[in-house]
């Protein structure tokens, strides 16, 4: 099921004395986090005013509204930050990392099952998509020659494995 609410970042810690907070962006680069002028606190949508944000090397440095010093930023400090998907407009055959966990992966040759999509790791090159099943953890690199269609309204994944990733028969 979608979540409306999805996890964009967390706090790691302050900047300054004024309140502005150091936030560890959780997406595909730390510029996507600055284009948002409402952040939210919880999944049920707990709204939070975004008055500034700015890129400082692999980290957002963002001010909110109601957050003026340095021990209320400190409060915050282990906060996960939300952005509401209807705020997104994801480019065609885009998808949110969040949606493609739980989906059911399967084999675009065989039809087969080969699993859970249950993590999704960044790697610098392409993201690495931890599939597992009763036997055991498999990486399959999220790279467009394994990926054959994703469908998440029905939590689907097809994949076309690289030989060797999940036996010796692909």
């Amino acid at each position: 099921m979608k979540q409306q609410y999805l996890e964009t970042g967390k706090v790691v810690g302050t900047h300054g004395i004024a309140g502005e907070l150091r936030v560890q962006p959780w997406c595909d680069t730390p510029a996507f986090l600055t284009r948002f002028k409402t952040l939210y606190t919880d999944r049920v949508g707990t709204a939070v005013s975004v008055l500034s944000a700015r890129v400082h090397g692999n980290i957002v440095l963002l001010k909110l509204a109601g957050v003026t010093t340095i021990e209320q930023a400190e409060r915050l400090r282990g906060a996960v930050l939300y952005i509401n998907r209807a705020d997104v407009q994801l480019p065609v055959g885009g998808w949110f990392v969040q949606d493609l966990l739980g989906c059911t992966v399967y084999d675009a040759d065989t039809g087969a099952v080969l699993g859970t999509l249950k993590e999704v790791s960044k790697t610098g090159a392409n993201d690495v998509w931890h599939v597992c099943n009763d036997r055991g953890e498999f990486l399959v690199p999220a790279i467009p020659d394994v990926i054959v269609e994703v469908d998440i309204d029905a939590q689907r994944v097809t994949l076309r494995p690289i030989k060797g990733i999940f036996d010796d028969a692909h």
